[in-house]
């Protein structure tokens, strides 16, 4: 599935309805280069997903992961500072991926051999000023 948004207001509301359709248990993984909307999106799945407001989705780069509760409990992973996999597991964030909530991660290509084999991934493309194209792919195999 392709979907191509206009501004960031249409990509938090693309990100919103998303959130709706995730289950618990769901490990989502975001791709795409700095400044192409991964964070913007994530806030539209916590207010989706959770009612989380949008001024609390804040992007943890020096933490590595923010937990956000609502309607359902949030793990929003940032592994942008992350330099080895193995950190990843030794601050048993792996772990997360088996809680009763929803894993959303930015820069998972740092940790592609620990996602489970179901991960939902989606891909952000920066086209223009505050034009992105959004990519979901299903489960896919890593």
């Amino acid at each position: 599935m392709r979907v191509k948004t206009y501004s960031p207001e249409e990509t938090l509301g693309w990100g919103r309805e998303c959130g709706k359709t995730l289950p618990l248990g769901s490990v989502v993984a975001l791709f795409g280069d700095l400044g192409a909307g991964k964070t913007t999106l994530i806030k539209g799945i916590a207010q989706g997903a959770a009612g989380i407001p949008l001024r609390e989705v804040l992007s943890p780069t020096f933490t590595y992961l923010n937990i956000y509760h609502g309607k359902k409990t949030l793990y929003h992973f940032d592994l942008y500072r992350l330099k080895d996999p193995r950190d990843f597991l030794h601050l048993g964030f792996d772990e997360h991926f088996t809680l009763e909530g929803i894993s959303l991660i930015e820069w998972p290509e740092k940790i592609l051999d620990l996602l489970p084999p179901d991960t939902l991934k989606i891909s952000l493309y920066h086209l223009a000023d505050t034009e992105r194209l959004i990519e979901i792919s299903d489960h896919f195999a890593i």
